[in-house]
């Protein structure tokens, strides 16, 4: 049987809580002509995930949509076998179909994985989409140029960690915000970030302004709310933002439109404001970015740091700690063996 989870038939609530899932089976799949059956082995938890299930964008009874990491058990596919890893979007599900006829988002095309260019569960992070948001949005969008300022929100999690170090190649001045010592000594002492200051603190607006003496250039939004409004009046002349995410805001009634003030209250002060969608990037970049991410992990240049839980009754528990800041890192959950990890040190 296919154990998985999906929303429950109790309305969604601003954030999860007890009842909003509810694990189910049903008989493991049979492949048809162009499609494979994958085991699932680990699931990325991202906070993009609440809004689509709060906008009703998840089928009913479905499995809860997530990107995967999974190994293939029967294929159908030319060129795809058994025992072959993918990235597919199997969800909170141990198997799943993938290939021609499988329902998935537009832009998350499964894709055969080569171990040899790192932990297979880099697949969901950064040498996936992930990565490739925090390339987007900074490379792309915010185009730091030595010598600047740049800020990221979120500076320990999945995304963040990523964006401000590819700043920092680039010659900048990055200042992190993060949340418990811990994670500011993780963005400063790990990341290499020049500084980092905490969201937790009553004195934020002004910790932020001292550490970023000669104003900011760029910001990398992750957050909203109060790391926003610290930001706010902080930038300098030409200054670019990037709005990745926007999770102080993901409990908000249906319907509002938190990115939409942000934008108008950055404009106002002459900053060009961007939206993030990795699905606009993944034609004409992915492929590039994916060349020199790798090259950049492999010689130690940029560093990642997951936090893995384990087995599939951790979704939902692991889901609503990572809505609320408990990782540290970015979160999965692994639900199937991985063969691969007693070939490399992870």
């Amino acid at each position: 049987m296919n154990r998985y989870w999906t929303l429950s038939d109790r309305p969604v609530g601003a954030w999860p809580e007890a009842g909003t899932f509810e694990r189910r089976e049903d008989p493991i799949p049979t492949p048809g002509v162009g499609q494979a059956l994958t085991r699932t082995i680990y699931v990325s938890l991202d906070p993009y995930q609440w809004g689509y299930k709060r906008r009703g964008v998840e089928p009913k009874g479905a499995p809860c949509h997530a990107r995967t990491v999974a190994q293939v058990v029967e294929s159908r596919i030319p060129g795809l076998s058994a025992g072959d890893f993918v990235f597919c979007t199997n969800g909170w599900a141990e198997y799943g179909l993938m290939g021609e006829g499988v329902p998935r988002p537009g832009y998350m095309v499964p894709r055969k994985l080569d171990p040899s260019l790192g932990p297979i569960s880099w697949a969901v992070g950064v040498l996936g989409m992930l990565g490739l948001t925090a390339y987007a949005g900074m490379v792309l969008q915010c185009a730091p140029k030595a010598g600047e300022t740049v800020v990221v929100s979120a500076a320990s999690g999945g995304v963040g960690q990523i964006a401000g170090q590819l700043a920092k190649l680039r010659g900048c001045r990055v200042v992190g915000i993060a949340g418990k010592p811990e994670k500011q000594r993780f963005v400063t002492e790990v990341l290499g970030y020049d500084a980092c200051v905490s969201h937790l603190s009553p004195t934020l607006a002004a910790d932020l302004a001292a550490a970023c003496p000669n104003g900011v250039d760029a910001y990398f939004e992750n957050v909203g709310g109060a790391c926003f409004e610290a930001v706010l009046p902080l930038f300098n002349p030409g200054a670019r933002m990037s709005i990745c995410g926007l999770i102080a805001h993901y409990g908000d009634a249906p319907g509002a439109d938190a990115g939409a003030a942000e934008r108008a209250a950055a404009e106002a002060r002459g900053v060009t404001v961007t939206n993030l969608f990795v699905g606009d990037y993944v034609a004409d970049h992915h492929d590039a970015f994916l060349n020199e991410m790798s090259g950049w992990v492999s010689a130690g240049k940029v560093v990642y740091r997951e936090d893995i839980r384990e087995g599939l009754e951790a979704l939902p528990s692991a889901f609503a700690e990572m809505l609320k800041g408990g990782n540290f890192g970015k979160m999965l959950v692994r639900v199937g063996d991985d063969s691969t990890r007693d070939l490399r040190v992870v």
